[in-house]
Parts: C-alpha cells; sequence; structure tokens
C-alpha cells in the first residue's frame, strides 16, 4: 500500500515476498558479485553527488540519500548516508512514477523530481530525484535519491510554527525535469526562482540529476554483464538471504506482544505534550509495529507522513536484527507496520510535517524502549533521542547565507557494555557537521566551546554515553529556528539503570539573561548573542549497584563523571 492509498480505518503496511522460484537457481559467488557492484553504482551517486553540490548540507554534512531499485521498486541496494531515508525512497519511486502517468509512459533520458511530502515522506526541502534505468530498450529499474536543499520557498529556511504543508516550500508534485534527455528549462528555472539562495537551489539541483546518471550507468552497466535471467535469479538470492538474516534473529525472540507510551514535547504551536503508543508483536520470525494508539495529527509541523513511519519502523528493528549488513529489500519482509490514518504518525494532507523527522527519531527510541523493557538481555536503553537542530541565517538585502548544525548525543547502555558515544542519533548517523574552522571562516559564529558534559549519561551496571556541551557566538545580527525534544521525559534507563540528563537549548542576548528555548522559528539573534546546547547522555542499563569499581574509577580518572556523582551512584566503588 502506498502513501495515497488510504484506507478509512487501520493500515498495514507491509513489503512483498519473492514469488519468482528463482533464487534456486543463482550461483552464490555472482551473487555476492552482483551484491556489491549494486552497493558500488549507489556509492557513484554518492560520491558524484558530494563532489558536485554546492551546499554543504549536502556535501559537507550528508543529509542525503542515493539508492537503486528493480522495476518492481524493490530495493536493490543503498550508499551509506542518512539511515533515515532508508524505508521513504520506495514511495518516492512510486509517488514520482505514478504522478507522471505510470511507468508505461517514461522514456530513456527522463528524470523526474518530487518535493510531495506524502510521497517523499520529507519535508519539501528534501527533493527526491528519481530516473528510470533502461537497458535495450527494457525498463530494468531505477535510481532514486533525496537530498536536503538548503532553501527552497518555505516561510523560513526551517520552520518549527507552520500551521499547513503549503507553507512548508515549494511543491513538486512528481514532474519531469528531463524528458527523453532533454531539460524542461521552464520547470528548472520556476525551480530556482523559489529559493532565497537561488545558486544553491540550481546547483544542487543539477547535482542531483548528475548523480542519478552516474548511478543509471553503472546499474545498467551490471545488468548488461551478467544478462537479464542471470542479474535477476541473482537479486532474488540477494533477497533471500538478507530475509533469512533478520528471521534468524527474530526466530531467537519470544512470543508475546509489548508496548510502552511515549510522547513528543509539543507540536510546534504549542508546548502541551503529544502522546503515542508503540506496540511490538513478535510471531515466530515476524515483528508487527503498531502505532494505532496515536494522537490525532497535529495543527503543528510534528506530524510524521507514512512513508517516514515506515522508514523509522524498519530502522529500529534492522538496528537490532539486522546484522550490520547492507540492507536490501529482503531485510525488510519480515517486518510489517500497522497504522491508523488522521493521526500524528500517518496525518492526511494537507496536515503541515515539516518537523517529521524527530518525531521519527522518538518514534525509534520508543521501538528499542519496548523491546528492552521486555526482552532482558535484548535491545538497549534510550539515547539522548534528538539531534538538537539548529539553524542561524543572515544577509539579508546584501549576499544571503545559511548554516545549520545537528548535535552529538549520548547512546544507551546495553547488556555487556557501556553506551557509546557521543554520536549522532542512529537514525541520522550519516549526518556530519562542517569543521569548526570552515563555519568561522565562512560565516559570523564562532564556536567557543563543545566538549563531553560530565555526569550527563545515566548510572548504571553498564554506564550511559555522554552529551555534549556546546557554545554558539554570533558575530552579526542573525536569525535562527531551534527544535528541542527531549526536555520533558530523560533517557530512559531499563532494568534498574538511571536515566540521563534531557536535552536543554539556551540563548543569552548580550547584556540580557539566559533563557531556556524549544522550537522557535526565526528567533532574533543580535550579535554578541550567545547559544547553548547541551545534548542528552544516554540510559543505563542495570542495577548501578552492579557496576565494576574499577570501572567506576576509569570514569573518574577520565573526567567523565565527577566525584559527588559517584559518590551519589556508586557508593560501593568509593568505599572499596
Amino acid at each position: 500500500m502506498t502513501s495515497t492509498e488510504l484506507a478509512p480505518a487501520d493500515v498495514v503496511w507491509t513489503t512483498s515476498t519473492s514469488t519468482s522460484g528463482s533464487s534456486a537457481a543463482a550461483d552464490p559467488v555472482t551473487t555476492e558479485v552482483v551484491r556489491h557492484a549494486l552497493k558500488s553504482a549507489a556509492e557513484t551517486m554518492k560520491i558524484t553527488l558530494r563532489r558536485t553540490a554546492f551546499s554543504p548540507t549536502i556535501y559537507e554534512i550528508i543529509d542525503f540519500c542515493c539508492s537503486i531499485y528493480d522495476d518492481r521498486v524493490r530495493l536493490l541496494a543503498q550508499a551509506d548516508a542518512m539511515p533515515a531515508f532508508l524505508g521513504t525512497m520506495n514511495f518516492c519511486v512510486e509517488g514520482a512514477v505514478r504522478a507522471v502517468g505510470g511507468a508505461g509512459v517514461l522514456e530513456p533520458g527522463d528524470i523526474l523530481v518530487t518535493t510531495w511530502a506524502y510521497d517523499t515522506g520529507s519535508h519539501s526541502q528534501d527533493v527526491a530525484v528519481v530516473m528510470p534505468v533502461f537497458v535495450d530498450g527494457e525498463l530494468v529499474g531505477y535510481t532514486a535519491q533525496k537530498g536536503h536543499h538548503t532553501d527552497i520557498g518555505a516561510q523560513a529556511p526551517y520552520c518549527t510554527d507552520t500551521t499547513d504543508v503549503y507553507q512548508e516550500g515549494m511543491i513538486f508534485p512528481g514532474v519531469k525535469l528531463f524528458k527523453a534527455g532533454k531539460r524542461d528549462d521552464d520547470l528548472f528555472r520556476t525551480f530556482v526562482a523559489n529559493s532565497r539562495m537561488p545558486k544553491f537551489a540550481a546547483g544542487d539541483l543539477s547535482a542531483q540529476v548528475a548523480a542519478a546518471r552516474a548511478g543509471a550507468r553503472a546499474f545498467a552497466e551490471v545488468v548488461r554483464k551478467y544478462g537479464r535471467e542471470t542479474f535477476d535469479a541473482s537479486v532474488e538470492h540477494m533477497f533471500d538471504h538478507g530475509e533469512a538474516v533478520v528471521r534468524k534473529a527474530l526466530a531467537d525472540l519470544p512470543d508475546g506482544r509489548w508496548e510502552r507510551a511515549w510522547q513528543i514535547d509539543g507540536n510546534g504551536l504549542t508546548d502541551e505534550p503529544v502522546e503515542f503508543t508503540v506496540a511490538i508483536t513478535v510471531s515466530g520470525s515476524d515483528i508487527e509495529v503498531d502505532v494505532t494508539d496515536c494522537a490525532p495529527q497535529c495543527p503543528g509541523p510534528v506530524n510524521s507522513p507514512l512513508p517516514s513511519t515506515v522508514s523509522q519502523a524498519r530502522l529500529a528493528v534492522l538496528s537490532l536484527v539486522g546484522n550490520g549488513e547492507p540492507v536490501n529489500e529482503g531485510f525488510l519482509r519480515p517486518i510489517s507496520l500497522l497504522t491508523r490514518p488522521g493521526t500524528l504518525l500517518h496525518p492526511l494532507p494537507p496536515a503541515p510535517i515539516f518537523l517529521y523527522g524527530f518525531t521519527g527519531l522518538r518514534m525509534v527510541e520508543a521501538v528499542h524502549a519496548v523491546l528492552a523493557q521486555a526482552v532482558p538481555g535484548f535491545g538497549r536503553a534510550s539515547s539522548g533521542g534528538d539531534a538538537l537542530p539548529l539553524m542561524f541565517w543572515g544577509g539579508v538585502g546584501s549576499e544571503p547565507w545559511v548554516i545549520g548544525f545537528d548535535h552529538l548525543i549520548g547512546q544507551g547502555a546495553g547488556p555487556g557494555y557501556d553506551g557509546g558515544g557521543p554520536l549522532m542519533h542512529i537514525a541520522i548517523s550519516g549526518v556530519r557537521n562542517s569543521p569548526a574552522e570552515v563555519v568561522e571562516q565562512r560565516y559570523p559564529v564562532v564556536i567557543e566551546r563543545c566538549a563531553l558534559a560530565p555526569d550527563s549519561g545515566g548510572a548504571g551496571e553498564f554506564a550511559g554515553g555522554l552529551g555534549i556541551d556546546c557554545e554558539y557566538r554570533l558575530r552579526a545580527d542573525a536569525a535562527s529556528t531551534i527544535s528541542l525534544e527531549g526536555a520533558d521525559v530523560p533517557p530512559l534507563g531499563v532494568h534498574g539503570g538511571a536515566e540521563a540528563r534531557p536535552n536543554r537549548i539556551y540563548v543569552t542576548p548580550p547584556g540580557g539573561e539566559r533563557a531556556a528555548v524549544r522550537k522557535v522559528t526565526s528567533y532574533p539573534l543580535p550579535e554578541g548573542t550567545l547559544v547553548r546546547i547541551e545534548s542528552g547522555g544516554g540510559g543505563g542499563y542495570g542495577d548501578p549497584a552492579g557496576r565494576d569499581p574499577d570501572a567506576v574509577r576509569r570514569d573518574l580518572e577520565a573526567g567523565y563523571i565527577t566525584e559527588s556523582y559517584a559518590r551519589e551512584h556508586y557508593p560501593h566503588a568509593m568505599e572499596a
């Protein structure tokens, strides 16, 4: 079921299983060569995109995804980039192809563009580009990517207070930017004209076109080299292997159904919490994520479109049972999702969705919390649960500039290991930030501090990872968008482990008082303003009384915890 084929009641979303019967005929060695060749083709797209993009959001921060699908829109390979986009790209392909009239109207050289949130699962800034791939006149599949553009005409470069999807940026509802290899210049000029930063818009969209073509050439070469019959057999074998990996891990879990309530701090318009429940059912080697017990869709932009909710469910499960392998369609077969249209996690147009991604991060945390608490020895405690995104911009009336940051958080501890970090949230783990030296050279921003935050992790037999403290000083008047989650509910510990420090953001204007800030758009920042980020730590795992005293002393010596923290949470170690 696609994102626009909505049922009046609950919707079950799953993926297809093989019916070709050709897997058994595949040579395993050839299958491995084909699998790695397809992965290489996806990485070729990634390299091309990074080397030709204009925006640091793409070439430096890696806020994009590159993937390859077969002619049945089944995932063949994806590059290592933005994990949160994992489960959305098939919706991008299906939506764009459907919008132009179906696969039957596609020609070699066509390139499609869509920014429609309910097909892409993303805010309009995440521009999706799809290219059909033909070999000897036959459609064999698609290259697909989604990349975050700096600005495409929303009410601000980043928004927390939109009330419908039309305020969130220019909508291209699935159109042919290229027809049989020829660019539609009117569409291209329209796209560029709707950006506050037209050079970036033109450059980044052209980079996406170049990446689509590079991936298509590499994909077609694989099909030609092995022939369609051998290629198809290898693909089915590849899918069956991926399915077997996940089913083997799930079969080790007890059958049962478990659930937990979770919340979003506010909807962007008010600070009233928005609640939802995640229920997990394991039956044999199948797993269902049920989010039907969910708040109605919100008037503010925290709603998560179905493609994104599908993606986060997949990501949350595969991060625990995917064996660390590159994912293809087969890995997705054992996972199903149950949603209810008209809710926070399955909104209907034109509900606003700009902050969809941070609701998705909270959903991942909820899935992990359910499984960690229900199945001893499986999963981990909660992480900081947010990216604490921070966007600065200025130069109005002169040369405009925009720079954004995501922030590292502490990771939850698990059975037998301390929490890692600080790291990006697992859903955006491919994301990086621009180096401080680059930021300070190009933008009127000084990064005065970025350091580990002692005592920010949760205590436990295995300790949660640390968050960070970062401080930014503005060297010119600017505006900012801030979006904070996880301020009201600290990262949870499990099986006796302690909670960690929650997320906080503070703004101190020159000569003024420090103010805590959550979700704000176009927040004025006079020159000299200090913005401080305090990211959350990871929850602890197990009773702190069981922690090895030597481990406590090592944490003290390294400066990860203070003496007062150790005496409060680990008195047995201080008395030893």
